[in-house]
């Protein structure tokens, strides 16, 4: 049942993907690669439904199929937030950057479209693994007292990170809609971190696959994965979504700053770039400082940004760096 399961979902997401490329690579256009990526993981979330006995109808308010269920709901509305936003995006910019000299060579087009494929498959490990425990039944540690309020607690962590990556993403939109006023964007969350839509989307996935870890272990009776596979298995998502969005140049927060921040510290009005420096000297890039009250982050030593604020020196412009490349 387990092997099959995660068969089904990876031969479903792969399957999708595939066909998308066929019709792409034939239209030679990357218009829909982003919005199919988000109904993808629309697919995955009802077969999850299904699978699970529409999410354990009938249970009564409280007990675990009832979080299972919300837990679906939840992985739902996060990636049919994904699929709106992104096909406004396509839509609004009718076109992307990433695909230049890529979409008219079906080779490379392909390892695109096979990439998100696995990108749709990795984010969505804590929902197959709850998906398949829940498949096995429920063992009576799992509807106690404290392991419900564990779970709720977990759940309300992934709403909360859900709506901080939503609000962050309209806030922004709205920003950019009345014409970029600032030259940056410091309104809502975005005062207090200098990507919180980055930082609602990897906590999303570390409550997941918090939730999903401990719903197995509560459950651990009535499967046959030892714990060490169950932790891997969930800890795929949150550090695949990390490595995206921390460690990638092409998308997340290496790509909207390093030698991209040409576009405050160059831009011909020099106080953008003056007060850009110190916006960034003052706010983290991802989740903000919680002992800001007490020690400012810009008094922080260089050693714990890095180590805990994600503060990477990738992240800093260096314009020697730009001007040599034009050598």
């Amino acid at each position: 049942m387990i092997d099959a399961f995660f068969l089904n979902a990876a031969i479903i997401t792969f399957s999708i993907q595939f066909s998308g490329f066929i019709v792409a690579a034939i239209l030679q256009t990357e218009i829909f690669y982003d919005i199919l990526g988000g109904i993808n993981f629309l697919v995955l979330a009802a077969l999850a439904a299904v699978a699970s006995g529409g999410g354990g109808g009938g249970a009564v308010a409280g007990t675990t199929p009832t979080n299972n269920t919300i837990f679906i709901i939840l992985f739902a509305i996060s990636r049919g937030w994904l699929l709106l936003f992104l096909a406004w995006r396509a839509h609004d910019r009718k076109g992307d950057s990433r695909f230049d000299g890529v979409r008219n060579v079906p080779s490379r087009f392909f390892i695109f479209w096979m990439v998100q494929g696995l990108w749709v498959y990795c984010i969505s490990t804590p929902l197959l693994l709850v998906v398949v425990v829940s498949s096995n039944g429920y063992s009576t540690n799992s509807t106690n007292s404290s392991s419900l309020w564990l779970n709720i607690l977990l759940l309300s962590g992934m709403l909360l990170s859900i709506l901080v990556e939503i609000i962050s993403d309209i806030t922004k939109s709205i920003w950019v809609a009345n014409g970029r006023i600032g030259g940056f964007c410091t309104n809502g969350l975005w005062y207090i971190s200098r990507h919180p839509n980055y930082a609602g989307e990897i906590f999303t996935w570390i409550f997941a696959a918090l939730y999903s870890v401990v719903f197995s272990l509560q459950n651990q009776n009535e499967f046959s994965l030892s714990i060490p596979s169950v932790i891997l298995i969930a800890s795929i998502s949150p550090l695949f979504t990390i490595h995206i969005l921390c460690n990638t140049p092409a998308t997340g927060v290496w790509n909207a700053e390093g030698k991209n921040l040409k576009r405050y510290y160059e831009d011909k009005d020099k106080e953008i770039g003056t007060r850009y420096s110190m916006y960034r000297m003052s706010t983290p890039p991802l989740y903000p400082n919680l002992i800001e009250l007490f020690i400012p982050y810009k008094q922080l030593p260089m050693s714990i940004k890095r180590w805990f604020y994600f503060e990477w020196k990738r992240y800093e412009y260096n314009k020697n760096d730009d001007e040599n490349k034009k050598q």
